[in-house]
């Protein structure tokens, strides 16, 4: 396991580092042994973007939950021709989505806070975790100002849920530089986010937010502030997996 020291270290190494050095230091430091997971919203395409230029090649994956919009399924197709990348892409395990609809229907996630999470661990958390498995660091899109939940976000740190190094290159970054740098460099990206969907996730689970509102405010809306993460993301903590739904 990483030291908090070196953490620390490499904290203190990269916090006035621009995000293309960060992923160049990431891909040096952790050669064939990291990997950039993209849920092909903007900011994971600004590092798709920086991951494949040449002589920075890092694998990408993304997942597929069976809910996303067809926007999302476009810009998938679109990104790897563009970039001539194999996206590697991830689904849940069919038993667990069956067993699910099964005991609670299509739309179970909606009845509580507790079946939500079980929906994202066993159409995301789960995924991920088969995704990371081959590797010792990951590269995500993770800012400081997306959410209160997020205010903590360093540019390294350790991911205890996964038992690995994250490191976050957008991490001090706002909406604003994030979209001048995909119209700078004619970035594709999800056309829904001109429609007022910053963050973009399962169809059923996102809607579209009021100029000025929080960027995940449109996530997960029905629950309080506090509880809308999906558990792929937590900082200081890990997620605690249900094995069955409640109704």
């Amino acid at each position: 396991m990483t030291s908090s020291e070196q953490i620390e270290q490499w904290q203190a190494e990269l916090a006035g580092a621009d995000a293309a050095r960060v992923i160049q230091w990431a891909a040096r430091t952790f050669d064939g042994r990291i990997t950039l997971a993209s849920s092909l919203g903007a900011e994971d395409q600004v590092l798709t973007h920086l991951v494949a230029e040449p002589g920075r090649r890092i694998p990408v994956f993304t997942l597929d939950t069976g809910r996303l919009f067809e926007e999302t399924y476009q810009l998938l197709a679109d990104t790897r021709r563009r970039y001539n990348l194999d996206i590697r892409v991830y689904w849940p395990e069919s038993e667990d989505v069956e067993t699910a609809v099964r005991t609670g229907g299509p739309n179970f996630f909606r009845e509580s806070v507790e079946n939500r999470k079980h929906c994202c661990f066993i159409r995301k958390v789960k995924p991920l975790r088969r995704a990371l498995a081959p590797f010792d660091a990951w590269i995500t899109g993770l800012r400081r100002d997306q959410s209160a939940s997020r205010d903590e976000v360093k540019v390294v740190s350790w991911d205890a849920g996964n038992n690995m190094v994250k490191i976050n290159p957008l991490w001090n970054w706002d909406e604003t530089r994030v979209h001048q740098f995909i119209e700078t460099n004619r970035i594709p990206y999800n056309p829904l986010h001109d429609k007022g969907f910053p963050s973009i996730g399962c169809a059923p689970c996102t809607r579209a937010v009021q100029p000025g509102d929080e960027p995940r405010s449109g996530r997960w809306w029905w629950e309080s502030e506090s509880h809308r993460e999906c558990g792929i993301h937590i900082v200081g903590g890990r997620i605690v997996p249900r094995t069955a739904v409640s109704n």
